[in-house]
């Protein structure tokens, strides 16, 4: 009986040990924005507050990492290929074809933009998942 005793408390404590350990991602791991909420072409109520990162930011984070951006969208690079720029920079962007919603964008206007680094071997992208027009 003891040694079953000894054996469960051996195995509780290791996966206390264990538990303790894992403290979560670091601050600078961790990005706080918010999920693409505007799916719902009803709209509705949200809780939840944006975190517009920079694309110097957005170029330093692991990949499929969400983002929300903000800036112009000033050349068309390919096909659904974007170049993008803010006040920190420039960065490819891709939109499919269906994520515009009915939208037309011009080099002049500001947009907001949802989705998730794209991080390649040589290169980083965004890929869009939403549009939203200042």
């Amino acid at each position: 009986m003891k040694k079953i005793s000894m054996a469960v408390l051996l195995g509780v404590m290791s996966v206390g040990a264990a538990m303790a350990e894992f403290n979560g991602p670091t601050a600078t791991e961790t990005v706080v924005v918010k999920e693409n909420v505007a799916k719902n072409p009803k709209g509705g109520f949200v809780d939840t507050e944006e975190v517009i990162v920079t694309i110097k930011q957005a170029k330093e984070m692991r990949d499929d990492v969400p983002v929300v951006l903000k800036g112009k969208i000033v050349q068309r690079m390919g096909d659904e290929k974007f170049l993008f720029e803010d006040s920190t920079g420039s960065i490819t962007i891709e939109i499919d074809d269906d994520d515009w919603g009915g939208q037309t964008v011009s080099p002049t206007d500001i947009v907001i933009l949802y989705g998730e680094v794209d991080r390649g071997i040589f290169s980083t992208e965004i890929d869009i998942e939403d549009i939203k027009k200042m």
